[in-house]
């Protein structure tokens, strides 16, 4: 057994996109950094469909790159098809999703990752953790080797005891053709962690010349496509076009009568599958009224004829699966190049975690990603950069990094995480964050910036464009606020052009853009300014009049909100003592060990009555303490 002579701050065991915002976020904030992956020509590897974004995945990768993560900059570098979601919608569920080239996305990230002052990148599979008085000291790998930190941040993503599934077919994987960790699982559940086993999957891949692709409506990206880095300047890459489809009928009695022959319906799948991404099989189980369903290819990227065939993930064998595609109108000749497969792995159940992502068994031991029982690049690298950054303020005893409910996507998924657990892959939702209206994907950057800057993870010029940005804003709102439009021929006529009523007397210019029908070229009609805003800044100025009502009320509910946040529970507080509360909700708070009074009302179970009863405690115990 030997001993690496170089020590690290931080250790980072994978590199997913957890692992990479983990070690660039740690590096970043000036800790010497070790990335360890088991296939260094896998970093940011896309193993399922090659995108980023999407309903409400769009605002974490805004909202990682205002704190200073990288997955938005890359994303932007190799996006080939861009799209806004939710147009027709309010700005609190609008979200952007970008194709991209997979290849291109995985080399990019990987020379950020090389290029990075302070990081070191190493292959090497990890099957070892070094614990000494509950406090992880450093990683040994399959050879025996020891790398020494302060402390590790395990993002293993679904390689964690990973098993492909292919029809009756099981191998021992990480993803298809790579290697699996077995030892590190084994050492987590002698360590005491409770674990849990979870499913995931993805179709096949179909060589683009084998595609008749005049049996699908192509879906060209939007016209207008803006980068999801405040800090690019728009896609270098052409863009390309996917294709929408249909799985018919035909389709569908060919796998129901190869159900038995499926690894998900024939018995060899143990693991918990998400319902919001359901295989092929499952499709066809649990919608049996319905006739077909939707498929997308999507290209892989601009240099590889691989097509990705989204909708039609399973896990039949190979022969069902050839006869499962070219039962598809337009891929009669189609010609697979991977096969579809499903994935099952381990998990540590979450709520064995602190909110910093700190476990709270192992001091210096930290989880980010699919080993939460997390679905999703996005959350993936949500939780890397805030397990990274965590990491890092531990070795350099800053205070804890947390982002509450009302701030942040990410903070809505790290609370539901560690206070509720997950009993099936986790995916970001809109309907998850009780304050979506002002946790719009357009002003993360306004949100957070200033939190990354303090971190160290912004730099000063970007910063400042943010606060002029601000500045620009406060004052065109003011300025618009303060315009009276007075009736005259070309006003009323405009506003008949737009549909919308025309106005008798003087109005104030904010009120007539909180009308439906009008938007902020109504301003630049009526009353433009000496020098026009930018698109940001105008759609900023837009949505903070038109929305003015429901803000505020948001912003009461907030204020709200952090008076339950800020009522702190002492670590050491004895749940069992509390007089009221059931014997259920005593091992729940017991297990979970709420940080504060709002976490615990968001437990499972916790009653207005319980809650009650709990504040009256803290309260008695307060006074307690301040009594001489």
């Amino acid at each position: 057994m030997s001993i690496y002579p170089e020590k690290y701050d931080v250790i980072v065991v994978g590199a997913g996109h957890a692992g990479c915002e983990a070690a660039l976020a740690a590096a970043r904030m000036g800790c010497k950094t070790l990335l360890a992956a088991i296939d260094l020509d896998k970093i940011a590897a896309m193993p399922c469909s090659p995108s980023i974004g999407g309903m409400a995945k769009g605002q974490l990768v805004r909202e990682i790159d205002a704190l200073g993560g990288e997955m938005a900059r890359i994303t932007d570098q190799t996006a080939i098809h861009f799209r806004k979601l939710n147009t027709k919608k309010g700005p609190a569920v609008q979200s952007s999703r970008t194709q991209n080239d997979k290849k291109r996305y995985h080399m990019a990230m990987k020379a950020v990752v090389e290029k990075t002052p302070g990081l070191d990148v190493k292959q090497a599979m990890v099957e070892n953790l070094i614990i000494e008085n509950g406090r992880v000291l450093g990683v040994m790998d399959q050879t025996g080797y020891i790398f020494e930190a302060k402390a590790v941040v395990l993002s293993t993503g679904t390689f964690l005891g990973g098993l492909v599934h292919i029809g009756m077919k099981s191998f021992k994987a990480g993803r298809a053709g790579e290697f699996a960790s077995y030892a590190l699982a084994a050492k987590l559940k002698e360590l005491g962690f409770r674990m849990g086993r979870m499913k995931t999957g993805t179709p096949p891949r179909v060589h683009r010349a084998s595609i008749d692709f005049s049996a699908f409506a192509r879906q060209d990206g939007d016209d207008v496509r803006e980068p999801f880095s405040i800090r690019s300047e728009g896609f270098p890459l052409p863009q390309v076009a996917s294709y929408i489809g249909r799985a018919g009928r035909a389709t569908i009695d060919i796998v129901a009568r190869n159900l038995s022959h499926s690894a998900l319906y024939g018995g060899r799948i143990t693991g918990v599958s998400a319902r919001y991404c359901p295989s092929f099989e499952d499709k066809v189980v649990k919608f049996a009224d319905r006739d077909g369903h939707q498929l997308i290819l999507e290209p892989e990227g601009l240099d590889t004829d691989e097509i990705y065939v989204s909708g039609l993930g399973n896990s039949l064998p190979m022969e069902v699966q050839l006869q499962v595609v070219r039962s598809v109108k337009g891929l009669e000749s189609a010609q697979i190049m991977r096969p579809a497969y499903a994935i099952e792995y381990d998990y540590v159940e979450p709520t064995q975690l602190l909110p910093s992502l700190e476990t709270k068994k192992i001091s210096g031991l930290f989880m980010a990603g699919q080993i939460n029982g997390t679905s999703g690049y996005e959350e993936a690298a949500a939780q890397g950069l805030w397990a990274g950054i965590n990491a890092a303020s531990r070795v350099q005893n800053r205070p804890a990094f947390i982002l509450e409910r009302s701030r942040a996507y990410m903070g809505v998924m790290i609370d539901d995480l560690v206070t509720r657990g997950t009993r099936e892959p986790y995916r970001m939702f809109t309907s998850r964050a009780e304050y979506r209206l002002m946790l719009r994907e357009d002003n993360a950057d306004l949100r957070l910036m200033e939190t990354g800057h303090a971190l160290g993870l912004i730099d000063a010029d970007t910063f400042k464009d943010m606060r002029d940005k601000q500045h620009r804003i406060v004052a065109e709102i003011d300025r618009v606020r303060g315009v009276v439009v007075k009736p005259d021929d070309a006003v009323n006529a405009y506003l008949g052009e737009k549909g919308s009523n025309p106005i008798q007397n003087g109005i104030h210019l904010d009120q007539l853009l909180k009308r439906n029908e009008l938007d902020y070229d109504a301003v630049r009609v009526l009353a433009p300014a000496d020098t026009a805003p930018d698109p940001r800044v105008a759609r900023q100025v837009e949505i903070e009049i038109k929305y003015e009502g429901y803000i505020r009320r948001q912003l009461k509910e907030i204020e709200q909100f952090k008076s339950q946040e800020n009522m702190k529970i002492p670590g050491d507080f004895d749940f069992t003592a509390v007089h009221g509360l059931s014997n259920e909700l005593r091992e729940k708070l017991g297990g979970i060990r709420p940080v504060s009074l709002g976490q615990a009302s968001r437990i499972d179970g916790m009653t207005p009555a319980a809650l009650s009863v709990l504040m009256v405690a803290l309260k008695v115990q307060r006074q307690a303490v301040r009594q001489p």
